[in-house]
């Protein structure tokens, strides 16, 4: 089983997004038992709801992310994970900082799945629901990417 971890900042948007969407693609297809799929915040007070906004944005994707609860990244074992995704560069070295260990496994998403040169899913948090509408849309996009590279 393949252990992958979704992180950014505080729980509650990109990487509950990114969570919840590979979930559901994976659910559906016949590779349901080969992953395990969390999430994580750098700076995440544990059991927060996720922003009213994206659990709007992901509804366009058929996901509920209304019973999704953030946890903080020091409350998971995220060693033992064969897969780290941050959602942007600066998530990627701090969590280096903290977890020197990881460093053969933490990417970005879109490092992973792209060479694209912006590697950053920008944060949504404050702003409109266009904004979260075009981050959910912009981690679907990858997400996509990465399950057919895995």
């Amino acid at each position: 089983m393949k252990k992958i971890m979704f992180v950014c900042t505080g729980n509650i948007c990109r990487s509950a997004m990114a969570h919840a969407y590979m979930q559901y693609k994976v659910n559906k297809s016949d590779k349901k038992d080969n992953f395990l799929i969390s999430s994580c915040g750098l700076q995440a007070k544990t059991g927060e709801h996720s922003t009213n906004n994206a659990i709007m944005a992901m509804k366009d994707y058929n996901i509920d992310l209304s019973n999704h609860r953030s946890t903080n990244v020091a409350e998971i074992d995220i060693e033992n994970y064969d897969l780290v995704f941050c959602m942007t560069i600066q998530h990627k070295y701090q969590l280096l900082q903290l977890y020197p260990k990881l460093k053969d496994k933490v990417y970005t998403l879109k490092e992973y799945v792209d060479n694209n040169e912006y590697k950053d899913i920008d944060d949504p948090w404050g702003y409109d629901i266009n904004v979260y509408k075009n981050c959910a849309r912009e981690i679907v996009d990858n997400v996509d990417k990465l399950l057919e590279i895995i």
